[in-house]
């Protein structure tokens, strides 16, 4: 069975709709969700999720809302945290991490944490029984690959192409996934670009796909009410997560 990775701006438009939508996904096929953190410049992320981060961040959204989210929504549905170094830094990750265990969050997604770096956090993540997922890019030399997915955790993140979240760009991502899985037997899972008109295609050759931008629309239309919005998104999830297992 392929995956689904769901995720949405936590805490937009408020904590409690969040939580709803958060556990509704759960039950419409979602396997793991991704809470996104709130930043100021997300620079790996498209125009929608920069949007509904600065919606968020106007909103009052603060670092407990996260916690208090999580709390509600991780012992339910398999729950990663996604931000930017620093929101995590500035809690102090040999604090928060134990408090991240103990909420039953099993792990982090920080694209702007560089492999190398990561490893001065290894141990620590491995303490508190919390994955901190690998990033590959096409960019990235065999050499590079090789190094990054030796111990990577949970699964790898797989960047389809060079750019930004949302962008739906196509390309060919065979050559690139045979470059990763003959290096590991851990899970590749596709990100961006991914929605219910390109999952089909990307979830060939990997193990499953995260779609963040694609949700993120939907909360984003003023039209409609917080019903609707879940509705849509559980109905989106369902329709991708047929896609990728047809």
């Amino acid at each position: 069975m392929k995956k689904l990775v769901a995720f949405i701006t936590s805490g937009y438009p408020e904590k409690s709709f969040s939580i709803d939508l958060a556990l509704a996904l759960g039950e419409s096929g979602v396997d793991t969700l991704e809470l996104g953190v709130p930043f100021s410049d997300p620079v790996a992320d498209g125009p929608l999720i920069e949007k509904a981060n600065h919606k968020a961040l106007e909103l009052g959204f603060k670092f407990s809302d996260l916690l208090e989210i999580s709390t509600e929504v991780a012992p339910k549905v398999d729950t990663l945290l996604m931000g930017y170094f620093n929101s995590f830094y500035q809690q102090d990750l040999s604090k928060l991490l134990p408090q991240l265990n103990q909420l039953q969050v099993s792990g982090l997604i920080i694209p702007d944490l560089p492999h190398e770096e990561a490893q001065s956090y290894k141990q620590l993540f491995t303490q508190n029984n919390l994955s901190n997922i690998s990033f590959v890019a096409p960019t990235d030399s065999d050499e590079r690959i090789k190094e990054v997915v030796s111990d990577a955790q949970k699964f790898i993140y797989m960047v389809a192409y060079t750019g930004i979240t949302g962008s739906g760009q196509a390309e060919d991502l065979q050559p690139f996934l045979a470059s990763i899985k003959k290096h590991t037997q851990t899970p590749v899972y596709v990100g961006f670009g991914v929605n219910e008109k390109t999952a089909k295609e990307k979830i060939k050759g990997a193990d499953g796909v995260i779609v963040g931008s694609a949700f993120i629309n939907i909360l984003l239309q003023d039209s409609l009410n917080y019903s609707e919005k879940i509705q849509r998104c559980c109905t989106l999830a369902q329709t991708i997560k047929e896609q990728i297992n047809s």
